[in-house]
């Protein structure tokens, strides 16, 4: 069986705080021609989305911190806080997943 599992970030932009990523794999049946961009989703869509993949998705966020940032860089800090949200994504407990 192949999973596809999508992963993102935000917070690269700001000049102060953690960069955060977060890790969803979606399950086969999900309604995945509801997802767009979030900026162009209304606030009401994006809430009920939200609740949607919570429920429905394995999903996992991880954070790279300031400090992180300041010490690496905020490339490598962003795979840090990406690879973070990787390895916390735990599907067993929703699914059959070996």
């Amino acid at each position: 069986m192949e999973y596809c599992i999508g992963i993102d970030e935000a917070g690269r932009g700001p000049l102060a705080g953690p960069v955060t990523a977060a890790a969803v794999l979606l399950p086969a049946d999900f309604p995945v021609e509801q997802l767009k961009d979030s900026k162009k989703l209304t606030p009401k869509r994006r809430e009920a989305l939200r609740e949607l993949i919570i429920s429905r998705a394995c999903w996992s966020v991880g954070w790279a911190s300031h400090r992180t940032i300041d010490q690496l860089n905020i490339h490598y800090a962003t795979l840090l806080a990406m690879e973070r949200s990787f390895l916390g994504l735990a599907c067993g407990d929703k699914w059959d997943i070996p």
